[in-house]
């Protein structure tokens, strides 16, 4: 049961993801500074076309980031942690059949749901059902 998401569906993703928590191509241009060939860089004043940023662009996008799958939380004295062990069964906040948590370098960026990629080698994977987009919080920063 093979639940692959098409090419542009996860282009769309990381468009959204982008478009909220990153800047332009742009601006990211700008922050790494200039390209070392001045045969192809437009006049000064000019405006930049979109397809000279792209070497810069490429190697921001080998940046690898942590993804994360939170399953559910709990909260519990320390007491109750020094005691567990193997075969300790922790209930967590969500239930059986509830969308997790899909958290980009420690930010919550999508909800999706469990399933199975490969039943032979009890494989799992997400698929998504939410991309969220930015708090509050993160509008205000």
């Amino acid at each position: 049961m093979n639940q692959a998401t098409p090419t542009s569906a996860k282009n769309t993703l990381l468009e959204e993801y982008v478009g909220e928590l990153g800047p332009s191509p742009a601006e990211l241009a700008a922050a790494l500074g200039p390209r070392r060939s001045s045969a192809t860089e437009p006049p000064r004043g000019a405006a930049a076309e979109p397809g000279l940023a792209s070497p810069n662009l490429d190697m921001v996008m080998r940046i690898p980031v942590t993804v994360k799958i939170v399953l559910g939380s709990t909260t519990m004295p320390v007491a109750s942690l020094v005691k567990l062990g193997r075969g300790a069964v922790i209930p967590l906040d969500r239930r059986v059949g509830e969308p997790v948590d899909v958290v980009v370098n420690g930010r919550v960026v999508a909800r999706g749901e469990v399933v199975v990629v490969d039943e032979a080698t009890s494989r799992f994977g997400i698929s998504l059902t939410e991309v969220v987009g930015p708090s509050s919080s993160d509008r205000a920063s």
